[in-house]
Parts: structure tokens; C-alpha cells; sequence
């Protein structure tokens, strides 16, 4: 625009600009090139679209890939905002504060280089991580703690990166009631996995079950990135960064237990159950007793009354090929009747309970049941042992010993056998937990609000497939080469009469019969 306005141009311009922020961004506001320095901010027709969907919609969530420019447009919405409405509090929270101090500079600095003749409201207080204009519209920067915004009645809340604030969710509760009164929500990110706030939101907006408009930019909008600029950027990414940061892909980003590659061949297995029976339905069942196949059931239980689950897997020993699967909130005793008709059912297979405090009862039920067939662990070095030895041996246990030991053991376990394809998933219910099972501070468990509990019995199962199933292998092919190696002799001394030519020997092999004499040697 000429900087020669008459005042009724001047006019014109305020007016035009007031009236659309396209316009207003367009044509005014500058913004900081990290190689240009200070430049005019020429929109690209993706951040239109956002300013239409920031006008239309009183929340919006962001799907975004990186380096799109969607905290700047969403600064300069806010600057216009601020500069055309009287009143209007601003709030930016972010995973880091300093995160959304740096959206409140970018608003600032765009404010800062308008023509004065445009600056219809001026800076009236200025502090770093916030200011307020003279027509009394404020913005300032927040932490993510929990009283944030709390006592405000706020115009505009902006999330930066919310897939990756901490407990947005509870967040969300105290700050929902501060816009009651008209007020809009931004909320922007990459995706961080599955099962938290900005997944959840996302996902409602889609199926129009909350009050969100949800737009997804991967990185083709932006005009200047082709199919080179996309082999160059990910060269030295991984898969895990190239489907957050550019992807806009859920299942395949964020810290999950799982490699997401691994997630995606698991979810390429999922199936159908041939049949789901039960008091509640919950047994699936994908394949039925063979003769020719070894089981082992292995579980995790629960109280029957709270947010966890009683669960139990039934795996083809052979394969880890997984026939069925129980997921419910049975009584510790409905769900011991449970386990022992369907160990009996295939097979009269072990099976590995563990011995939490609830897990007791339901061990205690098993073997009031008399069922053959139960896990024991010394209760030193939590080793199988098998029951005959058990039942004579101080230092053991029945069940499986969840402990703080034992618990990364069996979940590494678990990620070894999927990393390897050692095993096979056919439950979308344990998928499901599968992708909220992530690294908190280090240590491997459910997202909040979630549940682990079939991976936890799946867990158990591989691990006593590979210590119990291996060891007694182990020690029957043991014994078969220590049998092998044995012959019976049948020696007859003839002493009867005093220096006569004195020893004839008699040796026989007698390899079939003394194999069934010594068979109780391969019996494990």
C-alpha cells in the first residue's frame, strides 16, 4: 500500500482490514525470515483456509506436520484479534513455556511492525511473556499447571503442541468452564500416539461426537515441498519421526512400547473371533483343541470391580499362535472356574496365573479344583519349576511373581517376540492397549486412563514359553542322550573251582527293552 493515505483512505483501509483478517495479514503484517530478516507474511492458500476456520468455528484442533507456519498464522489471527476487538483476553499454553512465550513475541513483533497509521490501539503495558493494548485487549503466556487460567474468562485459548502437554486432559476440565461465555479454543500439533488429549479431541471432531472442527495439513500443502524436498528431509529420520513430524500419522508416532512397524504387521493379522462364548461373551475363541498341539494359558486378574480386567490368553505352544483370549471383570472365583475349563479344555495345558494379591484366591480356587496343571516359580530367582518338585521344595511358589524385577523382564520379553515375529495377534483388543502402552519416565506401562492387562497376561505367557517350554526341552533332550548312552550287562563269575581259568563274560544289548525299563527318565 502507498504510505501517502489521504484520511479518508486511512479509513477505508482500518475498516477493510477490521473486517477481514486475510486482508488485515496480507497486506500488513510482517513476520521474521531466520535468512530474509523482516518480511511481508504472504499467506499460502492452506493458512487462508485456517483463518476461514478460525472465523467459522469456535474450536478448532490442528492436525499439522512441522515447519508449516501454523503458530505464525495463528499469531497474526491473534494480533488481528487483539488490534480490531475491544476486550478480548488471550491465553497460550504450550508444553514448554517457553514455547508459548515465543508465540506471544511473534504477536508482539507483528503489532510492532504495523504502519502507525493502522495501530488503532497501542502497547499500554509490556512485560516479556505478555502485554495489553489501550483498547484493553491482553494475551499472555501460562504454564501447564493445573491452576492455569483457572479464574479467568477467557476470549481465545491457544494450545501450542498439545499431543505433548502432560495431562491436558485434566487440564481441559478446569479450563473448558473459562470459555462458557463465547469463548474460542486453538489447539495445534504433530501427533504424539494414541490415548491422550489431542488424539481423543481429534478423533471426536472426525466423528462429529464433540464441538471441534479438526483440519489435517500433512506436508504436500505446502507449495514449495515436492517429492525431493520429502527424500532429503527424512534421509537421517526414522520411521517414528518421519510419521510425527510430517506424516500426521497417530499409530506410528509417539514413544510406544512397541516399534510402530511392528503395530503395523500385528494390525495386518487382526481378525475376527471364530466364536465369542462365556457367562459375558468375553472368551474368544479363534481355533478350537487340536490333539497334535501343546497350550498354555497365561493371566493377569483383577478384582472383578474396579477399572482393571481380569484377562487370560491360550497360545499354540508350537507357534505362540494366539486361539483365545478372555477379557472381563469376573469374580476372582467365576474367573477360576473359567481358567480351569478351559485348561482342561485344551488339553489340560498349564497355566501361568500371577500371584498378585487377587491372583491368590483365584490360584487357590485352581487347586481346590484339583486341575493338574499349575505354574511354579522358586521364589528366589522366580524359575519354573515343575509341580512334582514343587510340592516337596520349600522355596517355591504357585503362580507367576509380578515384581519390580520380574515386570520389565517379561515386557521385554513380549517386545523381543513381536520384534522377531515369534508370535502371533489376532485380538484388536490387545492391539488397542498395545498402542497406549508407552515409556513413561523410563519404565513401560498403560497411558492414564488406560489399561494393560492383556498385554501384562501376554507378557507372562512369552515369557514362560520361553524359560519353562525351553528349559523342559532342554532336559528332555538331556535325558535322551544320557539314555542313549546306556547298556545293560549281565556279567556270570565262575568261581566254583579254585584256579580254573576263572571269568567268562556275557554282554547283551538289549537297547528296546532297556529303553522302556529306563522311559521314566524322558517323563518331564
Amino acid at each position: 500500500m502507498s504510505f501517502s493515505l489521504t484520511r479518508d483512505q486511512i479509513l477505508k483501509e482500518v475498516i477493510k482490514s477490521g473486517k477481514d483478517p486475510g486482508y488485515f495479514i496480507n497486506n500488513y503484517a510482517k513476520i521474521s525470515h531466520p535468512l530474509k530478516g523482516l518480511v511481508p507474511f504472504k499467506l499460502y492458500d492452506y493458512q487462508e483456509g485456517l483463518l476461514e476456520s478460525f472465523n467459522q468455528h469456535r474450536f478448532n484442533v490442528i492436525l499439522k506436520a512441522r515447519q508449516l507456519g501454523i503458530s505464525t498464522i495463528t499469531a497474526a489471527y491473534i494480533a488481528w484479534m487483539m488490534m480490531f476487538h475491544r476486550d478480548k483476553n488471550i491465553l497460550v499454553m504450550a508444553t514448554k513455556f517457553g514455547t508459548a512465550a515465543n508465540l506471544v513475541k511473534k504477536v508482539k513483533n507483528i503489532h510492532r511492525n504495523l504502519p502507525e497509521w493502522l495501530k488503532i490501539a497501542t502497547i499500554s503495558i509490556d512485560n516479556r511473556t505478555s502485554f495489553e493494548l489501550s483498547n484493553g485487549s491482553q494475551i499472555k503466556a501460562s504454564s501447564t499447571s493445573g491452576d492455569a487460567g483457572r479464574s479467568e474468562a477467557l476470549s481465545l485459548l491457544v494450545i501450542d503442541e498439545a499431543a505433548h502437554v502432560e495431562g491436558l486432559d485434566e487440564l481441559w476440565t478446569g479450563l473448558y468452564p473459562t470459555l462458557s461465555t463465547g469463548g474460542r479454543c486453538i489447539a495445534l500439533s504433530t501427533p504424539n500416539g494414541v490415548g491422550n488429549w489431542f488424539h481423543q479431541t481429534c478423533v471426536g471432531a472426525q466423528t462429529e461426537s464433540n464441538d471441534f472442527f479438526i483440519t489435517t495439513l500433512k506436508w504436500p500443502v505446502h507449495p514449495d515441498r515436492d517429492k525431493e524436498w520429502y527424500e532429503k528431509e527424512t534421509r537421517n529420520m526414522s520411521r517414528r519421526q518421519i510419521a510425527q513430524e510430517l506424516e500426521c500419522n497417530f499409530n506410528m508416532s509417539g514413544e510406544t512400547v512397541f516399534h510402530p512397524e511392528d503395530m503395523i504387521k500385528i494390525e495386518a493379522n487382526l481378525k475376527e473371533p471364530k466364536y465369542r462364548t462365556g457367562f459375558d461373551r468375553n472368551f474368544w475363541i479363534w481355533e478350537e483343541h487340536k490333539p497334535e498341539f501343546s497350550y498354555l494359558i497365561s493371566s493377569d486378574v483383577a478384582r472383578g470391580d474396579g477399572q482393571d480386567y481380569s484377562t487370560f490368553h491360550i497360545f499354540k505352544i508350537e507357534t505362540m499362535e494366539m486361539v483365545g483370549e478372555y477379557m472381563g471383570k469376573a469374580t476372582p472365583d467365576i474367573f477360576a472356574n473359567l481358567l480351569n475349563e478351559a485348561g482342561k479344555e485344551y488339553g489340560k495345558c498349564m497355566i501361568a496365573v500371577e500371584n498378585n494379591s487377587v491372583g491368590w484366591a483365584v490360584l487357590d480356587k485352581l487347586s481346590d479344583l484339583n486341575y493338574p496343571n499349575i505354574y511354579y516359580s522358586y521364589k528366589s530367582s522366580h524359575d519354573y519349576v515343575d509341580p512334582i518338585t514343587a510340592e516337596y521344595a520349600s522355596n517355591t511358589v504357585m503362580g507367576f511373581s509380578m515384581t519390580t524385577k520380574t515386570r520389565p523382564l517379561v515386557v521385554a520379553k513380549l517386545e523381543e517376540f513381536i520384534r522377531n515375529q515369534l508370535i502371533t495377534i489376532y485380538s484388536a483388543r490387545l492391539f488397542n492397549e498395545m498402542k497406549t502402552f508407552v515409556w513413561n519416565h523410563g519404565k513401560p506401562q498403560a497411558m492414564k486412563k488406560y489399561n494393560d492387562d492383556l498385554i501384562i497376561a501376554c507378557a507372562i505367557g512369552c515369557w514362560v514359553k520361553d524359560v519353562a517350554f525351553t528349559v523342559n526341552q532342554r532336559e528332555l533332550e538331556y535325558k535322551k542322550a544320557f539314555l542313549n548312552c546306556m547298556k545293560k550287562s549281565d556279567t556270570i563269575i565262575n568261581t566254583s573251582i579254585q584256579g580254573m581259568e576263572g571269568y567268562r563274560q556275557v554282554e547283551k544289548q538289549n537297547t528296546i527293552k532297556e529303553q522302556e525299563e529306563y522311559s521314566w527318565l524322558l517323563k518331564g
